[in-house]
């Protein structure tokens, strides 16, 4: 699907349905153009990157492109070309996975592409642009900071429900550790350091717009690219602590589950130590000889009990004492 208007200060938007219509407005000097390509097919993509607008090769290769691309800004004199990563809407960091968004942005237009459907950042923006006279006043490059400004918003929903399962996993681990915690202790683990993969690329591409000298970037729009940069540290710097405290949060499930499994052996070896003398007393007088003292008494059996029950308390007397258990 392919979507597109035209952008005048103090006039109303224009949206185009033709493509010749785009052609028409893309040398205006009055004004600027935004193409969306949605769940874009390779025709469309063709159509408006290739054709109309006469990208570079490679970045029309990356738009249609199925692997996943590194976010960057690559500079192409007369337009600079970038790949963010959106979340995928509906899901929880369980099943944590990103759509790519291709933006062109030039003097005068900015063209976005994506061959996934619910790009939501693109979908937000269109139903914002007839409220917020700055996205049709102040030029690409600031319609290009709100669409990438709320791609990086929608990361914080994801933090807030990895920092309200970290803290629930660490009350679990304390009271009662179970194989079911150190399972969800690796989901999440898991799901942090693909956040992190795509957040750090991000984080440099957004640095590189706030500091290198694109002409198409107006040094006004960089203090707002500034502001998405600030997110994608603190996004960053969230993500570096749950990945601590998950970690942390490990160790102390195998210390506990190593600490009881001592308890449990500290607690068989007494059983075994005790049992030791008393079987070997039993063995003795189990023993098929003729003379075995106390074994013709008619107090033996009694004595041998009272003998047996009274080594085994002395034994764990003494494990008491020296403070074994």
């Amino acid at each position: 699907m392919i979507r597109s208007a035209f952008f005048e200060p103090n006039q109303p938007i224009q949206f185009l349905n033709k493509t010749e219509e785009i052609v028409q407005k893309m040398d205006s000097k009055t004004g600027f153009l935004w193409v969306s390509l949605e769940s874009a097919s390779a025709d469309e993509i063709n159509l408006i990157l290739r054709d109309t607008f006469q990208f570079h090769p490679l970045t029309i290769e990356d738009c249609q492109s199925n692997g996943y691309q590194v976010s960057k800004v690559d500079d192409f004199i007369t337009y600079i070309f970038i790949i963010a990563h959106a979340l995928k809407p509906a899901l929880d960091f369980h099943e944590l996975e990103t759509l790519e968004l291709n933006l062109f942005l030039g003097e005068n237009f900015l063209v976005t592409c994506s061959t996934e459907p619910q790009m939501l950042p693109v979908e937000k923006t269109w139903s914002r642009v007839n409220k917020d006279f700055r996205l049709s006043s102040f030029g690409p490059d600031f319609l290009c900071h709100a669409i990438l400004d709320m791609l990086v918003d929608d990361y914080m929903p994801l933090i807030d429900q990895m920092e309200t399962e970290i803290e629930w996993l660490e009350d679990s681990v304390l009271e009662k550790p179970a194989p079911a915690t150190l399972e969800r202790l690796l989901t999440l683990k898991h799901s942090i350091m693909a956040l992190r993969r795509v957040i750090s690329p991000q984080r440099e591409m957004i640095n590189r717009l706030t500091r290198d000298e694109f002409m198409q970037v107006d040094p006004q729009s960089r203090y707002y690219f500034r502001d998405i940069y600030d997110h994608l540290v603190r996004i960053q710097d969230l993500s570096d602590t749950i990945r601590d405290i998950v970690s942390g949060a490990m160790d102390i499930y195998l210390n506990s589950t190593s600490l009881r499994l001592n308890e449990v052996m500290k607690a068989l070896t007494i059983v075994s130590t005790i049992f030791l003398p008393l079987s070997f007393i039993a063995g003795v007088y189990g023993m098929n000889f003729t003379h075995i003292p106390l074994a013709t008494h008619m107090l033996g059996f009694y004595i041998t009990c009272i003998a047996m029950v009274a080594i085994g308390v002395g034994m764990l007397a003494y494990f008491k004492w020296r403070k074994w258990f």
